[in-house]
């Protein structure tokens, strides 16, 4: 498990000790308490997850869950609640609580698997944004692509022209002053230099930036010719992906892309068999589903690509001929070096 800090909110010692002693049991180690909603507001900012009861002796836990949500940077919030409470934990749920917990004999069983998948889900949040983050940089070089057409378009062809006049000029014998050829000497330069950064514009393939004139930023072209950061040399042939989960989708292919895999988006489940069928597919990555959990796939042997299966819990065991299931929410982190290892097998 990830370190994960862990602030309880509790007035209660007896309840206090046992979560201290359920969450060190299960792995974590930074663990902190305070008793009333205005300290838990106060600390809350360095804590990950926020186990918080609903009756504090200052405010409502509620009241602390809704100050808590309006922040930017919020942690993951499950509310703890006493026996036969279970509307005030549905409207916890309703006001952005992560999970909720009772206080009965099956707390201490239950909280390392809530806190689990809690911190799945902020796993797979951190990877949405590192996701959202590699499509806006794709956008960015799909931009600088059509920037190049137009600056080789636009300023070559009267470069090397104005660049010939200048030659000619210089070359023709007509009769020239010390002072005019030194400056068309220095005119030719400056179209040299042009030229090689027309050039070196025209093989760019990232929008790596660096600091000038203050606050200002520049692309750096001395790291033209340089890949994206992360991404293997491999090419490990077409990745077919189902996923209606946006979400869910834009990490799996980006961690899909980093394992060395291209990626093809299918946008109904009756499009896998066929898209999979064709040669250049060595992967098909499918959401799992109870009408459906093979999505329609033959079993390994009479395949020629292997097969990861997306779903809940629930479905997942009939996912009979996956080559990895994956539980979703799912560990990024975890799934990377999964998809690494399998990229090793194909």
């Amino acid at each position: 498990m990830d370190e994960l800090r862990v602030l309880i909110v509790d007035d209660d010692p007896a309840i206090i000790r046992l979560l201290d002693a359920v969450l060190r049991s299960a792995g974590v180690s930074s663990v902190a308490h305070v008793t009333t909603a205005d300290k838990a507001l106060a600390q809350a900012e360095a804590a990950d997850i926020v186990l918080l009861d609903h009756q504090l002796p200052d405010h409502d836990g509620v009241d602390v869950l809704r100050s808590l949500r309006d922040r930017p940077e919020s942690p993951s919030v499950v509310m703890i609640t006493a026996h036969g409470n279970e509307a005030l934990a549905a409207e916890s749920l309703r006001r952005g609580a992560d999970d909720y917990l009772v206080k009965d004999g099956t707390l201490p069983s239950l909280l390392p698997k809530v806190l689990e998948r809690v911190r799945r889900e902020r796993a797979l949040k951190r990877a949405l944004h590192e996701a959202e983050a590699e499509l806006v940089q794709a956008e960015r070089r799909a931009a600088m692509g059509e920037m190049t057409v137009t600056l080789h378009h636009e300023i070559n062809n009267p470069l090397m022209a104005a660049s010939a006049e200048v030659d000619l000029l210089l070359t023709g014998g007509e009769a020239l002053s010390d002072a005019q050829r030194e400056g068309l000497t220095e005119i030719r330069v400056a179209l040299g230099r042009i030229r090689d950064i027309v050039k070196r514009i025209g093989s760019l393939r990232d929008a790596r930036s660096a600091s000038y004139a203050g606050d200002l930023r520049m692309i750096e072209l001395g790291s033209a010719t340089s890949s994206s950061p992360g991404l293997p040399g491999v090419a490990r042939g077409v990745a077919l992906l189902y996923l209606p989960d946006e979400s869910v989708a834009r990490v799996a292919a980006l961690l899909v892309r980093q394992a060395g895999w291209s990626v093809r988006r299918c946008h109904a489940a009756s499009e896998v068999p066929a898209l999979a069928a064709n040669g250049n597919v060595s992967l098909v990555i499918f959401a799992s589903t109870r009408d459906l959990p093979d999505a329609g796939l033959p079993p390994a042997g009479n395949r020629g690509y292997q097969v990861i299966a997306f779903g809940a819990d629930d479905v997942m065991e009939r996912a009979t001929h996956a080559d990895l299931v994956v539980r979703v929410p799912f560990d990024p982190a975890v799934l990377g070096k999964e998809l690494r290892e399998l990229g090793l097998k194909a």
